[in-house]
């Protein structure tokens, strides 16, 4: 049980690292379909939260699927078809958003895909992940549990694992799904057209945190912040234990980040160019859903977890000055996903 649901780090701005490459946004430019995502402007909430601007990065349709998970699948199945030749089938495991997107990009490359979701994720979700062509298997433990299932079936022949996530020998194909996540913050930086205060990023294993900070840390002074379920917070219990945590998870409306174990390849990024983490609890969650909806923005639990953990960070007296966020800044909020992503998530629903 974790004793605080707040970690920073004063020291991260501080830690540097190279510029990743940019050759996976040449390649997210030339697919049929490809523009930015809005960035939408929410003067209400800049108010509240005590900054010049709040602005949130809409992943709610991204390459025709509802959430920004179609970069790194799309990149990394790219990657490997490159060095395949002949049919494969590609296996992943999946809360949702990921599986939909390998399965997406292998009907259209005419390859086969074999996901493997956990329980708690909803049949309308894993429905629209067999919609895509993909032979779906649904395994009644956990996300952590659903990615051995599928990294065992990946060891077949004909079959590549297209995970998310990265552990000690096998972090080559999560990396190049954290590349193709870094064109979401290219993209950020020409839309805004300054570097902002801070970045929100609601965490699972932490691969799009890792996308931010590598992209930020490089770059600018940005303050990057994720934020977790309290009922599945392994990377903010990792950082308060001062190494990577593996945790049990409970039930939370936030499916997507509903994770026990971070990303190996993430891992020292977070630990070390982090500003700060919270954790939030799904009322949280479902409240900032419904009223980022009501501001015209399409935001499933997990992408509100961003407006939620703001709202944690940035009002407390206790917390906001570790931040490093000055009443002038830009707060940029990631909503990672829509309403469609999971249909039992929608705000009333």
């Amino acid at each position: 049980m974790l004793t605080s649901f707040w970690y920073a780090n004063p020291a991260a701005r501080r830690w540097s690292c190279p510029p990743p490459s940019d050759r996976a946004r040449e390649f997210h430019a030339s697919l049929p379909g490809y523009s930015p995502t809005p960035l939408t402007e929410l003067p209400t909430l800049a108010g509240e939260l005590g900054v010049r601007r709040v602005l949130v990065k809409d992943e709610s349709a991204r390459l025709g699927l509802p959430a920004f998970k179609a970069l790194g699948a799309s990149w990394a199945i790219h990657r490997i078809l490159e060095r395949h030749e002949g049919p494969l089938t590609l296996v992943t495991a999946t809360d949702g958003n990921h599986g939909r997107a390998v399965a997406r990009m292998a009907r259209l490359l005419g390859q086969r895909a074999r996901v493997f979701t956990p329980g708690g994720v909803h049949p309308e979700a894993v429905a629209a992940i067999a919609a895509e062509g993909a032979d779906v298997t649904e395994v009644g433990g956990s996300y952590d549990e659903a990615v051995k299932r599928a990294a065992s079936a990946a060891e077949e022949p004909g079959a590549v694992l297209v995970q998310d996530t990265a552990w000690e020998g096998y972090e080559e194909t999560p990396g190049w799904i954290v590349e193709g996540y870094g064109t979401l913050f290219a993209e950020l930086d020409e839309q805004l057209g300054e570097a902002p205060g801070l970045v929100v990023v609601p965490a699972g294993v932490g691969s799009l945190a890792q996308a931010a900070v590598a992209h930020y840390r490089a770059r600018s002074g940005t303050a990057v912040m994720i934020v977790e379920p309290e009922a599945a917070a392994c990377v903010l219990a990792g950082l308060l234990e001062g190494r990577p945590a593996r945790i049990g998870t409970g039930d939370t409306i936030m499916a997507g980040l509903n994770c026990g174990t971070p990303s190996s390849l993430a891992w020292p990024y977070l630990r070390d160019g982090l500003d700060a983490a919270v954790a939030v609890g799904d009322a949280d969650s479902a409240r900032a859903a419904r009223e980022l909806l009501a501001l015209g923005v399409d935001a499933g639990p997990c992408g509100a977890a961003s407006l939620a953990g703001a709202r944690a960070a940035l009002t407390s007296a206790a917390r906001r000055p570790s931040l490093g966020v000055p009443s002038d800044s830009a707060v940029v909020l990631l909503n990672t996903e829509g309403t469609a992503a999971n249909p039992a998530l929608r705000p009333g629903g």
